[in-house]
């Protein structure tokens, strides 16, 4: 029986940014990160690495205004390609949740690809600047990345500080929880997690 391939390559261009990702869900968390952004840089690293994702993003954006059109867009982007990936989710464990810990700090992250793209986000991160990266687009990149992935994601802070560990801590347990969920159940490998018959 052929290997299921889920994978997806999406690009996509506007007036704003020039965003292009490529994914592997069953990959080994190899990753090519460049947004230009250094602290975004590090934050898509982590979720690939953390996710097991073979990952890519080259992003050019509008550097001069902000960061904040780079990284929705390239939320929007990932989203659709996990979107592209999952297909029609047969298999899929659906749920994945993990609460992280980060020295001071523990986030909790939980997923379910039910087809309602929704974030539920109570962090409270400090506002700032990490380089060049304003703390409040970690909200952002995850409100653009849970709509188009068609993913409810809840992340919660049950105990945190530091921004970078917030934010770092966030991206990590999101990351584990994807894989826990986009992984396929090797005893429904041929089901769909639903009794709707649609995901």
């Amino acid at each position: 029986m052929a290997t299921l391939q889920r994978e997806a390559e999406i690009r996509r261009t506007t007036k704003e940014t020039d965003i292009l990702v490529r994914l592997n869900l069953d990959g080994t968390g190899e990753t090519d990160i460049d947004t230009g952004v250094g602290f975004f840089d590090h934050m898509l690293d982590a979720f690939g690495r953390h996710g097991l994702f073979d990952l890519t993003v080259h992003a050019t954006g509008d550097l001069q205004v902000d960061a904040h059109h780079t990284v929705e867009d390239a939320g929007i982007v990932l989203g659709q390609a996990f979107a592209q990936a999952l297909g029609d989710k047969r298999g899929i464990r659906r749920y994945g949740s993990l609460a992280l810990p980060m020295d001071e700090t523990l986030v909790l992250a939980a997923v379910d690809f039910s087809g309602r793209g929704a974030l539920f986000w109570d962090v409270d991160v400090p506002a700032g600047m990490l380089g060049a990266f304003d703390t409040s687009l970690g909200k952002e990149f995850f409100i653009a990345f849970a709509a188009n992935a068609q993913a409810t994601l809840h992340v919660r802070e049950l105990a945190g500080e530091n921004s970078h560990h917030i934010l770092e801590a966030a991206f990590k347990a999101c990351a584990r929880a994807v894989r826990q969920a986009t992984e396929i159940d090797p005893r429904a490998a041929h089901d769909l997690p639903t009794t709707k018959g649609l995901l």
